[in-house]
């Protein structure tokens, strides 16, 4: 990475090689022993990491502080066979460790505050952003990120759509980087499913963080992702194989089209705009017409639930989704007697509005983006009612190391 980053001229010659030739490579532990901080980057075994901080607690100063980079092993169950855990923490980078600013400084159950000050001033030296956090299954990070895949394959399990329209839908409408099963994939099953089910263990089957069938089958398959050639999509040399999505047919569209009135105001105003900027026929009564299709805009509930609540003809009601970004991609959704012709036509419509994108999806409490982002709160609300980590940390943590909006 030295060597890049002067090839690149962010690194000047002098610089890069003063800190080649600070760099030494050994393999005697015993030339650790005068070391200030030993940061251990070994294989995830309890009882590997527990034999080497032993070995180093016999060679190194009483002042010296020893920290794991583990991602997923208690810092606790590390330092308990140390005659000073109080010297043993967590310092957990993440990969690349050059451009992932992030660093998560865990505090065992004995470690000492002058311990956990020291490592947070030394992360801040070295240019990366630190937060404390708390010894717990999967510290903030590994925690926090469940929620984005972990209700992901909760709505591919509950067939309400495919992995391609999930992962479409969290881009344009929820502004992430990636969804779910994009991510999955760059990460590697063989990594992603060993975590969710540790950390779900760990919490004693929180439902939230539970696993699926889907994610376990595919893991004992091999199918782990762009390492493989395959995942949730299929890779050549490394560039994925893209699927072009089945969109809903253009219809002529023979009816008219009205909206709730218990629709939020501004969403309301919203879906009526796009029906009048699409030319099509607006019917603003109390009640739709016999001729009108209905269209509702459910907060957390399914369309059959709202359908019921507002007494609607269920064949000719449709939703949308309205909390996220409806610029590039609208989502739709149907009851389970949702006439097919109903729904393209609703589709229809909103492509007359400079053709834009139009998702369909199966009848489901919350849509795509509430259920996810919904489950992304919840767990971090969780993480800081445990006391895990700050508000302001799990924030830094949720941008800086999983790249959310």
């Amino acid at each position: 990475m030295l060597q890049r980053a002067a090839e690149k001229g962010k690194l000047n010659e002098d610089d890069f090689q003063s800190a080649s030739k600070r760099l030494k490579i050994t393999n005697d532990l015993k030339q650790l022993g005068s070391s200030d901080l030993v940061i251990e980057a070994i294989v995830e075994r309890l009882d590997i990491k527990q034999s080497i901080f032993e070995n180093l607690e016999n060679l190194v100063s009483p002042e010296c502080i020893l920290a794991s980079n583990t991602s997923s092993l208690s810092v606790t169950s590390i330092a308990a066979i140390s005659d000073s855990p109080e010297r043993i923490a967590g310092f957990h980078f993440f990969n690349p460790v050059p451009l992932m600013k992030l660093v998560e400084v865990v505090k065992g159950i004995r470690t000492s505050e002058t311990t956990i000050n020291q490592l947070n001033l030394l992360a801040s030296r070295i240019g990366h952003n630190p937060v404390i956090v708390t010894d717990s299954p999967g510290f903030l990070v590994n925690h926090c990120g469940r929620g984005l895949v972990t209700e992901g394959l909760r709505i591919l399990s509950e067939n309400i759509t495919n992995p391609e329209t999930i992962d479409t839908v969290m881009r344009e409408c929820g502004g992430f980087r990636m969804g779910p099963f994009e991510l999955m994939d760059l990460t590697g099953l063989d990594v992603t499913y060993p975590a969710t089910e540790q950390i779900y263990q760990q919490y004693f089957h929180e439902p939230r963080l539970r696993p699926t069938p889907i994610q376990q089958r595919r893991y004992q398959a091999g199918l782990y992702g762009r390492k493989v050639g395959e995942g949730f999509y299929k890779y050549n040399v490394n560039e994925r194989q893209i699927i072009s999505q089945a969109e809903a047919q253009q219809v002529n569209i023979s009816s008219a089209f009205w909206v709730s009135y218990k629709c939020d105001t501004v969403w309301r105003e919203a879906i009526c705009n796009l029906i009048k900027a699409s030319g099509c026929e607006f019917d603003s009564a109390d009640k739709p017409s016999e001729n009108s299709i209905a269209i509702v805009a459910p907060l957390g509930c399914d369309v059959s639930t709202a359908t019921v609540n507002e007494g609607l003809i269920a064949e000719k009601t449709v939703g949308i989704e309205t909390l996220f970004n409806m610029d590039n991609r609208i989502v739709l959704m149907g009851n389970p007697v949702t006439q097919q012709n109903v729904i393209e036509q609703v589709a229809t419509m909103i492509r007359k509005n400079d053709n834009r994108a139009v998702s369909i999806i199966n009848d489901s409490p919350g849509f795509i983006t509430q259920r996810i982002i919904a489950t992304i709160i919840n767990i971090a609300c969780d993480i800081a009612q445990q006391g895990i980590a700050s508000p302001s940390d799990i924030d830094k943590a949720a941008k800086l190391a999983l790249g959310y909006p």
